[in-house]
């Protein structure tokens, strides 16, 4: 062999090993998140969500990838959402804040793990087995959103004594959650002497619209549901509450950060972190044992 060509095979092979090498490393595993809200006003909530992952060595754009699919309200994404998260083995489901995104998770898949945090009990949802022993693919937390529904319409009653007719706006595209929140307020409603009236809101219109059908009907205040499309609204919730001059409860403090009146609930915040947290243990179980691996010759 010419020694041109001896030295032109061999810094072919010290380019090529390094780049085998490479091709044989992990991709970054991939967290699909999902949730009912928009993505303008979600940023600190992805915050938390990535300080928890952190807690477990897990830095998105590092060591791990996070899809964030906010569906603006439009429940009806989940299905195909769903279909393509799992048809990509993602590693992780995550869906802080979100009951419709959790059960539609559970649904589509048996084997991807799923890190929820529903405001309802995940036993009764079929999420999990019991609380203590989850079991199959689900785990997460239950951070009791919907159990205090009673407790801020009576919050609401303290604060204005005259009130007599109550309207609560529900999102029936979040079908559980409201449910569970109209069954609470009408549970709740007679012994405060209150006159409940439903009105259902989907849209960022039909929440105008609500609020439209206010100055017909005039309810003497307002008590806004659980839902993380009205959460990611809390400024137009504000700004035509404080217009129509009607008092109105909120689920969480956002909204009074947004300039509501008031709200009694749990920091979602916190969920959000909690479910960070959760997932960056999954990663981490997953990383263990994963076989190590070897350079190429």
């Amino acid at each position: 062999m010419k020694r041109r060509q001896f030295i032109t095979l061999l810094g072919g092979a010290v380019v090529a090993r390094p780049l085998a090498a490479r091709a044989q490393q992990p991709a970054m595993p991939v967290i699909g998140l999902i949730n009912g809200r928009s993505p303008n006003g979600s940023e600190a909530v992805a915050a938390a969500f990535r300080k928890g992952l952190s807690e477990s060595g897990y830095v998105e754009g590092q060591n791990v990838t996070v899809e964030y699919h906010w569906l603006e309200g439009q429940y009806s994404r989940l299905p195909a959402l769903m279909d393509d998260l799992v048809r990509r083995h993602v590693a992780v489901i995550a869906t802080p804040g979100s009951t419709p995104a959790s059960l539609a998770a559970k649904a589509a898949t048996a084997t991807i793990p799923i890190v929820f945090g529903v405001p309802q009990d995940p036993v009764q949802l079929g999420l999990v087995a019991s609380l203590a022993r989850p079991g199959a693919n689900a785990t997460g937390v239950n951070f009791f959103l919907s159990e205090v529904v009673a407790k801020r319409l009576r919050l609401l009653h303290d604060l204005v004594p005259k009130a007599v007719r109550v309207a609560v706006l529900i999102n029936p595209a979040n079908a559980s959650t409201a449910e569970t929140a109209l069954r609470d307020v009408q549970e709740a409603a007679p012994a405060i002497g209150l006159q409940i009236q439903i009105i259902n809101a989907t849209t960022i219109g039909k929440i105008d619209a609500a609020f439209a059908s206010f100055e017909r009907e005039r309810p003497d205040a307002l008590l806004v549901a659980p839902d993380s499309f009205f959460t990611s609204r809390r400024g137009q919730f504000a700004t035509l509450a404080a217009r129509d001059r009607i008092p109105a409860a909120y689920p969480e403090i956002q909204y009074v950060a947004a300039g509501g009146l008031m709200s009694y609930g749990t920091d979602p915040m916190d969920d959000y972190y909690q479910v960070g947290i959760y997932a960056g243990k999954i990663l981490k179980r997953r990383e263990a044992r994963r076989p190590p691996s070897r350079a190429a010759d």
